[in-house]
């Protein structure tokens, strides 16, 4: 019980900072859409996410017929993009907590890995236009 208070503390301060983390001046404006697949107990779990000045905003289908949508903070680094998010699922799921990182594979295409509460570990492939 102890090392979950903690973990949700640590969680809610690295996210409250990363609110707080000043957008860069060259922030992308056109979108950038991804899919995503993963896997929480078994089940398999999709997503559609996209993000646009370092906000991004992604609608996931859970297990159990879970249906939610997460809103993600950015911080854009040269090469990197982790990230921080909150949500909320049907199905009695509630709140989600999630966190991962974007990486440019190339020019255009990028690939990332994450970790929802609700719909688990996730693989990401997305493009930059």
């Amino acid at each position: 019980m102890k090392n979950a208070f903690i973990a949700k503390t640590l969680f809610a301060s690295l996210s409250l900072l990363s609110l707080l983390t000043p957008q860069s001046a060259h922030a992308q404006i056109v979108p950038q859409p991804w899919v995503s697949v993963g896997s929480q107990e078994g089940d398999i779990t999709y997503s559609v996410g996209a993000r646009a000045l370092n906000l991004g905003a992604e609608l996931g289908f859970g297990p159990d017929g879970s249906t939610g949508v997460d809103v993600l903070k950015f911080i854009s680094l040269p090469v990197i993009s982790p990230y921080v998010g909150l949500g909320y699922y049907s199905a009695d799921k509630g709140v989600a907590f999630s966190g991962g990182v974007q990486v440019g594979a190339s020019d255009n295409v990028f690939v990332g890995v994450g970790y929802n509460s609700v719909r688990g570990v996730n693989g990401q492939l997305g493009v930059r236009f």
